[in-house]
């Protein structure tokens, strides 16, 4: 069950510290800055890294229900996005192009806070499966292409906006670093061990750090719809991630995997969703679908979000 002393690990993790410390920056006008050569550098290495780990493990066990796995991920993924649709429109009132954006993004995943639920797993000593890098890519694709379906209405979509999406960085990464880790196995990748895993959680904090001041500037630019979409980025991902461990657990995951499950059905992307959405909706605030994303959602799974849903997916193994 829900417990202080697992908010609290949480909390005072490095990751989250690092966070904490780039909102800090931000609030007090430091200086500080990262160049976005090395933002850009940052999140390639830990996709990367991510889809070497996920391969490795999968040519060493891959499970028997792996379509079982993608067929419910595919479902949640459409699920989350109808669902942050339509509530888009009840209680923030959109417009139908703005709300679907905010399907777009609120059905996808955020690959750095699956990253930092894995962490949270590792930390507890029961790691999860390493399945979940391919179930990622499965969650990210049909929440942009249902986003994208939802503000075309009647139009459709075009083949070059599936194939943006498939095509796109994340996708990209996880599936090429998954391919390598695969092919080439466990004493392969031990060749760069030292680059990509050894180093993981010190590029993980500087990522994290930055996230943090990015995470900061946005909530400056809310204003008077605070309330509303605040509530409507925290609650949401309650829902989803409730949604997303029960569902895991119903598919035969462990409490551990059904936890990270959970999370990144609760998670909102902030770097594939808005980079399709800028190129095929360039009309929609995609730029407020990022600071409740990044500004509300990312901050509140990574400090409460991620030690509940694993106190959920836990309570239902027990």
């Amino acid at each position: 069950m829900f417990s202080s002393e697992l908010l609290a690990a949480n909390l005072l993790s490095p990751v989250v510290l690092a966070f904490a410390l780039g909102m800090l920056a931000r609030l007090l006008r430091s200086d500080l800055e990262i160049p976005a050569a090395i933002q850009s550098y940052l999140s390639i290495f830990l996709l990367l890294a991510i889809g070497l780990k996920g391969g490795v493990a999968l040519g060493n066990n891959a499970p028997d229900n792996l379509m079982l796995y993608v067929f419910a991920t595919l479902a949640l993924g459409v699920v989350t996005a109808v669902s942050a649709y339509f509530t888009a429109k009840l209680w923030l009132r959109d417009s139908r192009l703005d709300a679907a954006a905010m399907a777009a993004h609120f059905g996808s995943v955020s690959a750095v806070t699956f990253i930092a639920a894995q962490q949270f797993t590792e930390r507890s000593g029961q790691p999860a499966d390493a399945v979940l890098v391919a179930l990622v890519v499965a969650l990210e694709i049909p929440a942009i292409l249902i986003g994208l379906a939802l503000a075309k209405g009647g139009d459709g979509i075009r083949w070059h906006q599936v194939r943006e999406v498939l095509t796109g960085k994340t996708a990209l990464l996880l599936i090429g670093g998954m391919a390598i880790g695969y092919l080439s196995g466990k004493d392969g990748i031990a060749k760069v061990d030292a680059m990509y895993f050894q180093l993981f959680q010190g590029t993980l904090m500087l990522f994290m750090l930055d996230m943090g001041m990015t995470a900061a500037g946005q909530l400056r630019s809310v204003g008077r719809e605070a309330f509303r979409l605040g509530l409507y980025a925290t609650a949401l991902p309650l829902v989803h991630g409730a949604a997303g461990v029960a569902l895991g657990h119903a598919i035969g995951m462990n409490a551990s995997t059904a936890a990270v499950f959970g999370t990144m059905a609760a998670s909102a992307s902030y770097i594939a969703a808005p980079a399709s959405m800028r190129a095929s909706l360039p009309e929609a605030n995609t730029g407020r679908c990022i600071t409740a994303a990044l500004g509300f959602t990312f901050p509140f799974n990574l400090a409460i979000g991620i030690p509940l849903y694993a106190a959920m997916a836990h309570w239902l193994s027990a």
